[in-house]
């Protein structure tokens, strides 16, 4: 490889050390933490504390906290739900953060999240999405969580669930974990001062298999993340870092990269860029993800040639805003 271009790559890791991910801006997040029924009275005190988790860091964020399933009311927590969710869709701009923290069954033919009165499934909560222009985050934690994923799966939406399959019935801890990592510095594997959707998710992950090991226990839940619409979901032992290493079977796209670029609580650095810039730095990255997948398919100089370019541009994106700060 050329030394010229080698030394000035070795500059601008540092710009993509903080580039690495990115979010809207905290004041345009809404995050609706759902409480479901606790059933036996031992599992109380573990949705509090997640809700209470959740909560916490969505202060941190900035955003607007809607908390259902924990007051008592006149109409039932599904009916407070579609209210809450009725509202908040029609918004025209910012994301979307919907988590059920809770138990999950499945009957044969559909999955639900248990409520205190009716129960929520994944159809329901669909049509009351549908048409919504914001960016949407599902987290479904529960048991039997798997068909959320395949039913709600769609363009601009982020779907997580406990488990990659309904027969995986037993009670989920994933939802628990999540919790803990979505606002935790532990979480943050590329140190860039804030934690990713995807971070907390690979964390949670392995938070839930070194429960189980333990415990020698056989693991009866596995987490999957879907991010880019196809309804497939990956697990996060396809990741190596935040890139995933591995291509299913079908050939779909990855996951990871957009879950990657949106965080409940961002760091300084992307609170001091406006939401053209984090447009234009998200499209960028798009490319940067794009470049490396297919660094073997291009010569040297060409691959770090245009990899120099995109950092550069990311960069100066970042000293902009440093600039106007």
């Amino acid at each position: 490889m050329n030394y010229s271009i080698h030394r000035r790559l070795k500059a601008l890791l540092l710009v993509a050390w903080f580039a690495a991910v990115a979010g809207l801006p905290a004041e345009s997040v809404d995050l609706v933490v759902v409480v479901g029924a606790a059933g036996a009275e031992e599992f109380a005190p573990h949705f509090s504390k997640a809700s209470d988790e959740w909560q916490a860091a969505g202060r941190r964020g900035g955003g607007a906290l809607h908390v259902v399933g924990t007051d008592l009311a006149e109409n039932s927590d599904l009916e407070q739900l579609e209210q809450t969710i009725s509202k908040l869709v029609e918004e025209p701009k910012g994301s979307l953060w919907i988590v059920l923290l809770g138990h999950g069954t499945f009957d044969g033919r559909e999955a639900k999240f248990n409520l205190r009165g009716p129960d929520l499934d994944a159809v329901t909560l669909d049509k009351w999405l549908d048409g919504s222009q914001r960016q949407v985050v599902v987290v479904n934690g529960s048991a039997s969580s798997a068909p959320f994923l395949s039913t709600l799966s769609a363009p601009g939406r982020m779907i997580v669930t406990a488990t990659k399959n309904s027969a995986e019935d037993s009670y989920a801890r994933f939802g628990e974990f999540l919790a803990r990592s979505i606002d935790s510095s532990e979480a943050d594997l590329d140190q860039d001062g804030s934690t990713s959707l995807l971070e907390s998710f690979i964390a949670a992950s392995t938070a839930v298999r070194e429960f189980y090991e333990q415990q020698g226990r056989i693991v009866t839940e596995e987490a999957l993340i879907d991010d880019n619409g196809d309804g497939f979901g990956t697990p996060a032992d396809w990741f190596r870092g935040v890139r995933a290493v591995k291509v299913a079977k079908e050939g779909s796209e990855p996951d990871g990269r957009r879950a990657h670029q949106l965080q409940l609580v961002p760091s300084d650095e992307e609170r001091r860029l406006d939401p053209e810039a984090q447009a234009r730095r998200n499209a960028l990255e798009e490319e940067l993800f794009a470049l490396r997948a297919k660094k073997d398919e291009l010569e040297e100089d060409a691959y770090f040639l245009e990899l120099e370019r995109l950092l550069l541009e990311i960069g100066a994106i970042y000293e902009a805003a440093d600039e106007d700060s």
